[in-house]
């Protein structure tokens, strides 16, 4: 049996990131930032829209003349090798985690003043979904806000109520220089920092909030474990009520289980997971309104719901 042991232990390593004070825990395995390598392949040059954005950087910066394609080829790779020669790093013409850090440096926007000192009353985060914003709150009042990014459309971030669950630096490749773990029950989402800054300000993740790194360094001395987020917008998400079916993890899923609970079919876990103890609860709510027989909260269920 000592494949499997072997096996789990490689699996732990190649998933986990340190968290603050030494501690090690699972990295995001539903809602990842990674970002891959970026390299010449002789075979079939890599393509995609990652490859795009280092090529709109590197001409910004004035280092690549070639076509904006999203085509990883020769000539990409030797303005990565000008870069990287130019910032003492070795010129391999392959976008490492090293290189994506230098390219998220070169997005960043110069620093305009200079940090607040650290709030003294009770604090609060609220994260807009719709502004893309994240404001500190001390007291009840705005104390600073931040510009942030929020996830896609088909990865929303989760909206509700929320708390710091952890922190950590340094946490994991696309996480940035710190990470501010919350307590979602359906998967691991965070505040964190980014590889890419320009995407500040949109919809671009899996669910998770970024900031610019220096933000969410000036952020994360301010708040503890504990600490509430509150994180505001349409609980379905960006598309206004989709079905939802048994897997499901997300806000959505949440409200329902409440409103089950409030109509007396639901007895179960409030956890944004839809499981088999819901799944029954929708079977017998649609039998007893008349509804098809079916397993998911679809429209029908949505308008006898109020929603």
């Amino acid at each position: 049996m000592w494949w499997k042991a072997l096996f789990l232990f490689l699996a732990f390593s190649l998933t986990a990131g340190p968290a603050e004070g030494g501690e090690f825990y699972l990295v995001c395995p539903l809602n990842c930032e990674q970002q891959r390598s970026l390299y010449v392949d002789r075979t079939k040059f890599l393509e995609g829209n990652d490859v795009r954005e280092v090529q709109e950087q590197l001409r910004a910066a004035g280092l690549f003349q070639g076509p904006v394609n999203g085509v990883y080829g020769p000539i990409t790779a030797a303005a990565v090798r000008s870069l990287q020669e130019a910032n003492g790093i070795e010129p391999s013409g392959v976008v490492d985690a090293e290189t994506w850090y230098l390219l998220a440096l070169m997005s960043t926007p110069v620093k305009t003043s200079e940090p607040l000192p650290p709030p003294t009353g009770e604090v609060e985060i609220i994260i807009d979904v719709q502004k893309r914003t994240l404001t500190v709150m001390e007291n009840g009042y705005p104390y600073k806000q931040f510009p942030c990014a929020v996830g896609k459309n088909e990865t929303p971030t989760p909206v509700g109520n929320w708390s710091i669950r952890r922190k950590a630096r340094n946490w994991g490749t696309g996480f940035g220089t710190r990470w501010l773990g919350l307590n979602i029950d359906w998967g691991i989402y965070g505040i964190h920092g980014t590889n890419k800054p320009y995407s500040i300000g949109t919809r671009a993740s899996h669910g998770c909030i970024r900031m610019f790194n220096r933000h969410v360094e000036e952020l994360f001395p301010w708040v503890e474990a504990g600490t509430p987020v509150h994180i505001v917008g349409n609980i379905m998400g960006p598309e206004h009520r989709p079905t939802l079916v048994h897997g499901d993890r997300e806000s959505g899923v949440l409200e329902i289980q409440r409103l089950m609970q409030k109509h007396g079919y639901y007895d179960g876990p409030i956890d944004g997971i839809f499981g088999s103890g819901l799944q029954k609860a929708v079977v017998q709510f649609r039998k007893d309104h008349n509804l098809r027989y079916d397993n998911r909260v679809d429209r029908e269920m949505y308008e006898l719901l109020g929603l």
